[in-house]
């Protein structure tokens, strides 16, 4: 077998290219790749873009102008690990932009694919040895609407 990295295969219905030109202006070190194009007898308008390739931070994807026949739902997310609260906000204005906020940090952007936009310090807070702290943590996460606030986190943590 090949020794190979994974594509990711998004599914979309006419917007493959505007999702990766979106996507590509949001994340640094990324491209856009090869574009593939209809051709006569082929599904759909001859001439548009069938598949379009783009690498989001070195993980390589295809977009595909499948159809309508399936769309993106919660049970497939990326997620976005953040150093800081910057880096969140970043992150998240930039992809719930036209999309919708949900809960613990998810968001879906307006293409309707779905996005975790986490802090790292996260997974500290939550895997704390003691156990309350790490409990109140985890309670903070859960109980935010929208994008998760460090300060905040950190504050549960402490017991504040």
């Amino acid at each position: 077998m090949a020794d190979e990295k994974l594509t990711t295969c998004l599914w979309f219905d006419g917007q493959a290219e505007e999702a990766a030109n979106h996507y590509v202006s949001i994340f640094k070190n990324s491209e856009l790749g090869d574009v593939q194009r209809v051709g006569e007898g082929g599904r759909g308008e001859p001439g548009t873009v069938m598949t379009i390739e783009f690498e989001l931070n070195g993980q390589k994807f295809v977009g595909l102008n499948g159809g309508p026949e399936f769309t993106f739902n919660e049970s497939v997310s990326f997620q976005i690990h953040c150093e800081d609260q910057a880096e969140v906000d970043y992150y998240w204005n930039r992809l719930t932009e036209g999309g919708e906020e949900s809960y613990c940090g998810w968001l879906k952007d307006k293409f309707g694919l779905s996005w975790q936009v986490i802090p790292t310090v996260l997974y500290e807070l939550m895997s704390d040895p003691d156990p309350e702290k790490a409990k109140r943590a985890a309670q903070a996460m859960l109980s935010t609407h929208g994008k998760l606030d460090i300060a905040a986190l950190k504050k549960a943590h402490a017991g504040g």
